[in-house]
């Protein structure tokens, strides 16, 4: 009982919570089981089921997204959104961003556009303007630094920046599970994390969800 799930949460909390979040509707288990697979990596359950709650209850209509792989969670988002939104989501690996464009077609159900940014984030954002109410980085970790920068100019008083996986298995809090090939990425987490809680302007909170979650929200005068 006490093995722990990616070095943060022990296992039979993580499937104890995972069977009490709602089972996704079809089209959304057909991409689970395609991501499970082929060992494609997207928001976990209970992070999927945590930013639909907000999205509802903050009556969210725009979101951005770095990192969309095969669409799943942008979807997962869209179902989310009350009436029409809009949601721009950032793919760098074109053949993960042409089965994104294929499964947004097949399974959004919702009046939410989403538009699929084919490139390197870092190319990408400044081309977007927002505004957002959300965004969601979940790309290359060893970037969030840069990517919050872009997040900060996109959004407005109250919104929303969602950083993913951040505890990254458990290896940003501790030295024990650090994998070697990893050091630089958790290095710049660890960084990215120290100054995002000190970060003028936000308030943030870490949480054990998922692989890690920090939220930050931005504060207004």
């Amino acid at each position: 009982m006490s093995e722990i799930s990616n070095g943060i949460i022990p296992d039979y909390i993580v499937d104890y919570i995972r069977e009490r979040v709602p089972m996704s509707r079809e089209g959304l288990r057909t991409l689970e089981a395609y991501a499970h697979e082929h060992g494609v990596p997207i928001i976990h359950p209970e992070v999927g089921q945590f930013l639909k709650i907000y999205i509802k209850t903050a009556q969210v209509k725009r979101i951005l997204e770095v990192g969309t792989a095969i669409g799943y969670s942008a979807l997962v988002f869209a179902d989310a959104i009350e009436g029409k939104g809009h949601i721009d989501t950032i793919e760098i690996r074109e053949a993960s961003a042409e089965r994104a464009v294929a499964n947004i077609k097949t399974y959004n159900q919702s009046d939410v556009t989403i538009n699929v940014h084919v490139g390197d984030a870092l190319d990408v954002l400044p081309t977007l303007t927002g505004p957002y109410d959300l965004v969601f980085l979940d790309a290359g970790k060893s970037h969030y630094d840069k990517y919050f920068d872009y997040a900060d100019q996109f959004i407005g008083k109250h919104g929303i920046i969602i950083s993913d996986n951040v505890l990254y298995k458990g290896m940003t809090a501790t030295d024990d599970l650090v994998i070697k090939r990893k050091k630089t990425i958790v290095k710049n987490m660890r960084n990215f994390l120290d100054e995002l809680v000190e970060k003028e302007g936000y308030d943030t909170v870490i949480m054990p969800l998922g692989d890690g979650v920090a939220i930050s929200t931005k504060l207004g005068e």
